[in-house]
């Protein structure tokens, strides 16, 4: 997506969502041609519900429509990051102490390079995670190639 338009249609999507006490997490312009989708993806602390998306569908399509933002047509997606959702920087890492998470690393801590386990602690930049109960390894949020919550059945 154009960096321009890119900025344009994430600030709509955030000056909304803001409004309704919801968090924009990632807007992607996926797709070609006549298939092209704008994903939108949206949360809160106590979880977002079906009419949260249809709501931030309704008045961020009306804008970006009445403001011609994305030439074409395009497909608008609104959704939560779901029970496995992406862990992006100190924030998140912060947000979920307490909840399980599945890490790869950039480069080994403890000769591995993938860690799962329970997100005990965070400060600074450095998350403590324990993988077993009593053994606890820590990183930077620099040192994390990509992180998940893992939800467990």
């Amino acid at each position: 997506m154009n960096e321009d338009i890119a900025a344009k249609v994430t600030e709509v999507a955030r000056r909304v969502a803001e409004s309704e006490g919801l968090e924009v997490i990632e807007v992607q312009l996926l797709g070609g041609g006549k298939k092209r989708m704008l994903r939108i993806t949206i949360d809160k602390p106590a979880g977002v519900s079906h009419a949260d998306c249809e709501l931030i569908s309704q008045q961020v399509g009306t804008i970006l429509d009445v403001e011609d933002l994305i030439p074409g047509s395009y497909t608008l997606e609104v959704s939560s990051p779901g029970v496995e959702r992406k862990l992006r920087g100190s924030a998140d890492f912060e947000r979920f102490v307490g909840r399980k998470a599945k890490v790869v690393l950039r480069e080994p801590v403890q000769d591995r390079l993938y860690w799962e386990g329970i997100l005990a602690g965070f400060a600074g930049d450095v998350v403590t995670l324990e993988p077993s109960p009593g053994k606890t390894v820590q990183f930077t949020v620099a040192q994390v190639e990509k992180a998940n919550l893992k939800f467990d059945w």
